[in-house]
This record gives structure tokens, C-alpha cells and sequence, in this order.
């Protein structure tokens, strides 16, 4: 597993690769032109999604060259980058799934709600925002703005009618995503769409984590959090659909692409549910954890 990131570093958009155990950032061009020189480093994550096995073994061996040089140049602290979502582009609009955990369908309605098919929809990439980014609630057209922590999955290769147990192989990692939603817009609009593509309201990362697979995630909760108190927990086994039948359903008549996005759906707890309802307000802090990838915090404005 590695934990790739997109960064704003000397005025350049380039990747590195998070230290989990130092907090350290590796600057992976860098670290290329001192272990492999002559070796040229893909500037961002969609360039480096289609070069595959070859990069991220590439990668890797990198790493683990950088990691006996702690101190060296290209080791940079997380202070001095500005951060990027891990993608800022992908090749579709974000596919999101909605009411994919039993729990939040029926906080928003009742059992009646608990869907027996997944329910998609799309965000655009204009709504994609990055993690330690101040959030525009757009207070002029909402007054209802709502989280929704969850685990967002990048497609790794290109593919159609992908069989359940072949799903995983697709996967190029893992993310987090806050599908924000103005509920006012929402109920307005009669559709998803509207109330959940305002610009902003994807924010994405912090990293992403490649090489994982069922057996990880499956043991993983996702917590949210607004200004530190705990709204929304629970484990990953929780979804309706999980992330194999998620892509094996989408593929069937969808041809899926390297660096596309697909949302997995958030837990109970979202603010719409709570009696009476907690929207979020200028200045709340809203932070989902996993602790395979980490914590995308947000602050709104």
C-alpha cells in the first residue's frame, strides 16, 4: 500500500507519497531524480493511474530507497505544500451511490426507503474541492447544506461487464469524500443533482491509498465529525451494496475508465436527521475518518 497524494509544491502540481509513521511528505519527482535519474515522474495522479503496475512498482522501490534517507531534501513536511485532491478531473462525473446504507435510508424516511437496487447519480468535477479547503456554502441559493462522509473508490483500468469477483482488480484505491448536499435544493429540484454539484461540494482526500482490497476494508469504520462531535460511525459491512457488487452493477452497461470516481454512500447520522435538523453553518469543521486513509478536514465559509 502507498498513500499518494496531488500537492501544490513550488508553484507545481506534483505527487508524492504520505509517511504515515512521520507525517512526512515525499516528493516524488525529486526522489525520482535522485535513485533513478532520467526517469520522468507523472506530474499528476490521472497521467500516473494510466501508467499502472510499472509506476507504482516504480514507485514503491522509491520509497522504500527514500525511507533509508529521512532527512534528506526531497522529504518535505506537510506544512509546506498546499494540498490538491487526490484527482481534480476525472474522466466522468463522480458517480455517487445514494441511500447505500440501511440505517440513512431509513433516518431520512423508513424502511420503505432501503433501496433494492443502488441508486446513482453524478456530481461534476467543478464540485471537487481539496482537503484543508475552505468550503462556500452558497448561502445565496441554500440555506440547508448538509454532510455525508464516505469512501470514494478510483478505477484503476478500463473495463465493462465486470464480474463481481473480479471487481477488486479494477480498483486502482481508496479516498474519502464529503458529498455535501443542499437539502433545500434537493427538495426544491425533486432530483439529486442540483443540490449536490455546487462548486465545492466534493471535497476529496487526503490521499490515496492504492493496493487495498476487500479484506482491509471490510474491517474498517467511517467516523464524521463537525466541530469534533461524532455524527455519523459505522463499519464499512454496514452497505447495502458493497464496493465489488457496486462496480460489477455500474460496469454492466458502463464502460468504467482509469481515474473515474465512484462515491459509496454515507451512514446514518447526517444532520438532516437529527430532531431538529443541524445544517451546517460558516465556520463549522467537518472532519471523516477512516483510519486506513486517514482524515479529509474542511472548513466551511
Amino acid at each position: 500500500m502507498m498513500r499518494l497524494l496531488s500537492m501544490l509544491y513550488n508553484d507545481q502540481e506534483q505527487l508524492g507519497i504520505e509517511d504515515k509513521n512521520s507525517s512526512q511528505i515525499l516528493v516524488l519527482e525529486k526522489a525520482f531524480q535522485h535513485f533513478h535519474p532520467g526517469t520522468e515522474c507523472p506530474a499528476d495522479m490521472i497521467t500516473a493511474i494510466h501508467l499502472g503496475e510499472p509506476f507504482l512498482n516504480s514507485a514503491e522501490k522509491v520509497l522504500e530507497q527514500a525511507l533509508t534517507i529521512p532527512h534528506a531534501e526531497f522529504w518535505i513536511s506537510a506544512n509546506e505544500i498546499e494540498w490538491l485532491a487526490p484527482i481534480t478531473k476525472p474522466p466522468k462525473n463522480i458517480m455517487c451511490v445514494g441511500k447505500n446504507y440501511a440505517a440513512h435510508a431509513r433516518e431520512l424516511g423508513s424502511d420503505a426507503d432501503i433501496p433494492e437496487y443502488p441508486i446513482i447519480f453524478t456530481k461534476p468535477h467543478t464540485s471537487i474541492a481539496a482537503h484543508e479547503q475552505h468550503v462556500d456554502l452558497h448561502r445565496e441559493v441554500s440555506e440547508q447544506v448538509d454532510y455525508e462522509g464516505e469512501v470514494a473508490i478510483v478505477i484503476g483500468k478500463k473495463g465493462s461487464k465486470i464480474k463481481r469477483e473480479e471487481a477488486w482488480d479494477y480498483v486502482y484505491g481508496v479516498t474519502l469524500l464529503n458529498d455535501l448536499t443542499a437539502r433545500d435544493l434537493q427538495a426544491r429540484h425533486k432530483q439529486f443533482f442540483l443540490g449536490k454539484s455546487l462548486d465545492q461540494f466534493s471535497p476529496l482526500g487526503p490521499v490515496l491509498v492504492t493496493n487495498v482490497n476487500e479484506m482491509i476494508t471490510a474491517e474498517e469504520t467511517i467516523t464524521t465529525k463537525v466541530n469534533g462531535d461524532i455524527r455519523q460511525s459505522a463499519p464499512l459491512t454496514d452497505m447495502i451494496f458493497d464496493i465489488p457488487e457496486l462496480i460489477h452493477i455500474i460496469s454492466r452497461g458502463i464502460t468504467l475508465e482509469p481515474g473515474d470516481i465512484i462515491a459509496t454512500g454515507t451512514p446514518a447520522g447526517v444532520g438532516k436527521g437529527m430532531n431538529p435538523p443541524q445544517y451546517l453553518r460558516a465556520g463549522d469543521e467537518v472532519s471523516i475518518h477512516l483510519p486506513l486513509i486517514g482524515t479529509l478536514v474542511n472548513q466551511m465559509k
